[in-house]
């Protein structure tokens, strides 16, 4: 039986692209399912099963890494593969510590991606040549001794966040959570006065900064 691939990016050429690697090489691979943004993709988990899930980090709506969270939540046996235009340390630490199994570069070569998926569809970690200096034992083992986020941002704060960071209007967020404008409005008090922050620049600023958006 193929394994069920799930590929989550919101540029239609890189899905294609992955999409294209799978069936030439993937002999046991099958992608089931494109989607475009991390709600999309929680969304989608929660109706579908699937084996692997291969996810952009920087989506719109919800980024990658607080997808994985709640896919991981939703499932604890969920296995991500993340798919990143960066290879830096502080995006492979989230990612795993997100609950990513595994990461990739989008410059990754198509046998890479499709050892990244077998890889993990078999339980297993794995990390591209590009980033393999970043030893899996050492994030593992040092992410859960350090403290929690000293913001204490909620999870649907952290989504009004990206949200504010990738340039919505109060107008656009309260339609897109079905919340009342109000509940934006104190949302957006409540992020501001944990955070310290006053205006709205630096409001994208430490968005971009946390990986929590990445214009």
């Amino acid at each position: 039986m193929k394994k069920k691939i799930v590929l989550a990016d919101d540029h239609a050429i890189v899905r294609k692209g992955v999409r294209a690697v799978l069936e030439k090489l993937g002999k046991d691979l099958e992608v089931v399912a494109e989607i475009s943004n991390g709600k999309e993709l929680v969304e989608y988990a929660q109706k579908h099963d699937a084996d692997v899930y291969v996810v952009d980090i920087s989506m719109p709506v919800l980024n990658g890494i607080e997808a994985t969270e709640r896919l991981v939540k939703l499932n604890p046996q969920s296995k991500v593969v993340m798919l990143s235009m960066y290879d830096d340390r502080v995006s492979v630490e989230k990612s795993l510590k997100a609950g990513a199994k595994g990461f990739i570069v989008k410059v990754s070569t198509a046998d890479e991606i499709v050892d990244a998926i077998e890889e993990v569809a078999a339980g297993r970690f794995y990390l591209c040549s590009k980033v393999s200096k970043y030893i899996v034992q050492g994030f593992l083992g040092k992410t859960s001794a350090r403290k929690r986020d000293a913001t204490g941002l909620t999870p649907k704060e952290k989504e009004v966040l990206q949200l504010i960071a990738e340039g919505y209007s109060s107008k656009q967020i309260a339609k897109s959570f079905n919340l009342s404008l109000n509940t934006i409005h104190v949302h957006r008090n409540n992020i501001m006065k944990k955070l310290g922050i006053h205006k709205q620049a630096e409001l994208v600023r430490y968005a971009i900064k946390e990986g929590i958006a990445q214009l």
